[in-house]
Parts: C-alpha cells; sequence; structure tokens
C-alpha cells in the first residue's frame, strides 16, 4: 500500500464540486408530460462528497481542491466549511458550477439516473495544483472524474507524482462506469499507474477487469493495484490484494431513500479510518456503514452537528 500513513494526518481531496438537482419520482417516468416527483437542490460532487464524509467519519484535516463557477462559489465553500472541510475552490469565471440532474427512482430501491453537466470541474487542470497542497498530507484522493477530461488527466499525472516524489500514498474513486467506458478499460489502467488504492464500484471493476464476476474482477485488478476495494452495493464490499480477494465486508441492511452519494460516503469513511490506523478490511466496515447511512438521506452529504438543520432536512425530504 506504500508509505506507512501517519494517523491522524490530514486527508487531501481533489475532485469535482457540483450542484445537486434531486428529483425523487414513483415508478417510470410519463414521456410527453408531467410526472410528480419532490425535487431538492443540495451540493454533490463526488470528490466533494467523500471530503465531506471523511470529516464525518472522524478526519480531522480534510482538505480539497476543485474548481466552481462564480455563480456558486460562496454557497460550495460555505456547505463545505460547515462539514468541517478546509476548501479550496478555484473560481472558473468562463465556465458555471457543474450540475448533476439526479433521477431517483422511489420504486425501485431508490436507484439514480444521472444527467451530468460537468460544468467547471471539467476545466480543474496543472495550473490549479501546487507541491505546497501536500504539506502535511498523509494521503491523497482523487476523483476518477479527472480523468474525463485532458485537462484532468493532466492534473492526475503531475499530483500522483507529486504524492509519489514525497511517499504520499493516493487513492482514486473511478467514479462512473459510463464515462468510463467511453475513455477505455486500457487507457483508465494506464493513467492510474502509481495509485496505491483504487475504489470501484461492483460494475466499474467489472468493465476494467473484463470479466462478469465481481470477485474476479476485484482479484485481477489487484494484480496491477496494490489493495482493490470493490463497493458491492446492498452486498457490501470486496478487498481484494495480491491478485486474491481477502475479505468480503457485509453491509447493514437498510431501506433506501436515495443512493446518491452512497460510493462516495463509502470511500470518505474508508479513508478516514485508513488515516486513523485501521486496517484495510477494517475501514471497509466503516465505509459499508457510511454507505448505509447515506442511502437512507437525500443527496449525497452526511447530516451534519446541528439537530434544527437536520429536523428542517428530514421535514423537506417527505
Amino acid at each position: 500500500m506504500g508509505a506507512r500513513v501517519t494517523p491522524g494526518g490530514a486527508l487531501l481531496v481533489v475532485g469535482d464540486v457540483v450542484t445537486d438537482v434531486v428529483a425523487r419520482h414513483r415508478g417510470a417516468l410519463a414521456a410527453g408530460t408531467d410526472t410528480a416527483a419532490a425535487i431538492r437542490l443540495v451540493p454533490g460532487g463526488a470528490g466533494a462528497n467523500v471530503a465531506c464524509w471523511a470529516a464525518h467519519r472522524g478526519c480531522r484535516d480534510v482538505r480539497l481542491l476543485g474548481r466552481v463557477g462564480a455563480e456558486s462559489a460562496l454557497w460550495h465553500e460555505r456547505e463545505l466549511v460547515a462539514s468541517g472541510v478546509r476548501a479550496r475552490l478555484v473560481v472558473d469565471r468562463e465556465a458555471p458550477t457543474g450540475t448533476v440532474v439526479c433521477l431517483v427512482d422511489a420504486a425501485a430501491a431508490a436507484e439514480r439516473t444521472f444527467l451530468t453537466d460537468s460544468g467547471a470541474s471539467l476545466r480543474l487542470a496543472p495550473g490549479d495544483w501546487s507541491d505546497a497542497l501536500l504539506d502535511g498530507v498523509a494521503r491523497l484522493h482523487l476523483s476518477g472524474y479527472l480523468l474525463f477530461s485532458a485537462s484532468g488527466r493532466a492534473l492526475v499525472a503531475v499530483a500522483v507524482a507529486s504524492a509519489r516524489a514525497r511517499g504520499v500514498p493516493v487513492s482514486l474513486d473511478p467514479a462512473s462506469a459510463g464515462f468510463l467506458a467511453v475513455l477505455g478499460a486500457g487507457r483508465f489502467l494506464e493513467l492510474v499507474a502509481g495509485v496505491d488504492v483504487l475504489l470501484p464500484s461492483r460494475d466499474e471493476a467489472c468493465l476494467l477487469a473484463g470479466v462478469a464476476d465481481p470477485a474476479f474482477a476485484a482479484a485481477e485488478l489487484s494484480r496491477r493495484i496494490p489493495l482493490v476495494v470493490a463497493k458491492q452495493g446492498a452486498d457490501g464490499a470486496l478487498v481484494a490484494r495480491g491478485g486474491a480477494v481477502r475479505a468480503r465486508v457485509p453491509a447493514p441492511a437498510v431501506t433506501p431513500r436515495d443512493t446518491t452519494g452512497a460510493g462516495d460516503a463509502f470511500t470518505g469513511a474508508f479513508l478516514a479510518a485508513l488515516l486513523g490506523g485501521a486496517g484495510p478490511e477494517e475501514a471497509a466496515a466503516e465505509g459499508c456503514r457510511a454507505g448505509a447511512l447515506a442511502v437512507g438521506r437525500v443527496g449525497g452529504r452526511p447530516p451534519r452537528n446541528d439537530p434544527t438543520a437536520e429536523a428542517r432536512q428530514e421535514a423537506s425530504d417527505g
């Protein structure tokens, strides 16, 4: 897994910050007419969500580098700070903040479909990076969405090289099976050379390994990347090292309301546990617990330590 992590060190997340429009409906959409839905506007983005969940699960120093449009920069910064994240947001004067429309079908285990306009997040580039960002950092995490633009791929190369030069381990979450299929498995695996931990979903792992069996996929990927933790949704997680699955970690049973951000919750809690000194299996169990908490909420962010605000959110979620 690379360098030994000092418990309590900082986590630096580099990735997307977006605005989520979450529309919860029941059953098939009515083409050409109205479909009743409960609609909320919430802060999101895989990178930002991971950072917030890491802070929520006890990481005392979580930092985030992202890029947003000027129209919502202050709102996103306030939301991140309120969640315990030290945000370094590059304000883009030419592109708006990315927006994702999340269609959540309450009649299909709260499964979601995304309509994604990545906006300013696709413009995060090497010029936004500084080696000083790694000062005091014990682990670097990269959102896989960075790999879906030329500037993002260039930033990943610079950040990984900088981290390796300092002995800082690097993790990456592939982020999107749909975008990954367009990029190509071979190209993706070339781009993540030097990454210590890969955190794919079941579909992403199978796509990358070119096999249908998720356990075999995780095992095969761990021949190329030291530690692979493959998220399996309600079935928990697989922990693979050295070409074999070493642990199958179950997930708590839960009735889902919105699966948006469940994988980000897993990743954030997993990284927080690693930074606290946990082993991969124990950290995966923490990730599963966070994922279970996430699917019981609307949106991709964790609860806050403000009972009044939480009560207002629960009432608006219905």
